[in-house]
């Protein structure tokens, strides 16, 4: 094989070669929960490419995937409350990027999008909220600090980023302050207990007096009847029978010589009733 034939197979093999690779690099997939970020010779386009299977300039263009599911990250909050104690909070982020954003965040900030925009505003809203209440309210009402807290965040963080919630895992006190605030919430609850009491007593009481009342007034109202209409005890008597034992009620009796049992002066044979 003369030198010449080998110089064109060389040069075809090369051709060949490069067109593959060619072929290869003008090709792109981008992966679900993803948009891609076009950049040609360092220029970035102003929109992004959606998720699945395309064409590109080859070598001169690349595509840079960028992340748009939801995420969540931690981070420790430290600072104050507005009676000077240090309060740590430990705090989970839940954020994602919008695809609005993807070229955005990709081109004008630096680094991960959550170091970057995100945990320095959650920080800075936390601090914000805590300055204004004493650590035992920061305790007692810390669904009101984290709906404050995550509020803050959105307006501070802006469109660029969507923050979908905040969440206050742990709120770490000084051993002291712990102590002082168990000490202070037992004496409430120790306090309530006692008022309750109270209010049972009073509740008893008057309904013993309210009792009594009514008891004394059903008296006076008997005694009243009796009085004025005295065969009302002599129906009382009727009522009361019981039909066991017959009773001679003798005419205006009253007294205990009223009742008397018939069987002690009725005779019970022929023979008693003999002259």
């Amino acid at each position: 094989m003369t030198p010449k034939k080998i110089a064109l197979l060389a040069g075809g093999a090369v051709i060949i070669f490069v067109v593959i690779l060619a072929g290869a690099s003008s090709t792109y997939v981008v992966n679900p929960g993803h948009r891609g970020v076009e950049v040609t010779l360092g220029k970035v386009s102003q929109g992004f490419k959606p998720e699945g299977f395309g064409f590109k300039l080859p070598f001169i263009t690349i595509i840079v995937p960028q992340l748009i599911r939801q995420q969540t990250e931690k981070m420790r909050a430290n600072c104050y409350s507005s009676d000077l104690q240090q309060v740590e909070i430990d705090v989970r982020v839940l954020y994602r990027v919008p695809q609005s954003s993807v070229v955005t965040v990709f081109r004008d900030y630096t680094g991960a999008p959550f170091e970057a925009l995100i945990k320095p505003r959650v920080a800075e809203a936390i601090n914000e909220i805590t300055a204004l209440r004493t650590a035992e309210v920061i305790v007692q009402r810390r669904e009101e600090v984290k709906s404050r807290a995550l509020e803050s965040a959105r307006r501070k963080v802006g469109d660029v980023l969507v923050i979908e919630d905040v969440v206050l895992e742990n709120i770490n006190l000084t051993k002291s302050l712990e102590n002082a605030i168990e000490a202070k919430m037992v004496q409430e609850q120790e306090a309530a207990r006692a008022r309750f009491a109270q209010q049972q007593a009073e509740i008893e009481a008057n309904t013993a007096v309210i009792k009594a009342r009514g008891e004394a007034e059903s008296i006076n109202l008997r005694g009243k009847a009796l009085r004025e209409n005295p065969s009302v005890l002599e129906l009382q008597i009727v009522e009361h029978w019981d039909g066991i034992t017959p009773l001679v009620v003798g005419p205006g009796a009253t007294g205990a010589n009223m009742m008397l049992p018939l069987g002690d002066f009725a005779p019970t044979t022929a023979k008693e009733m003999a002259p």
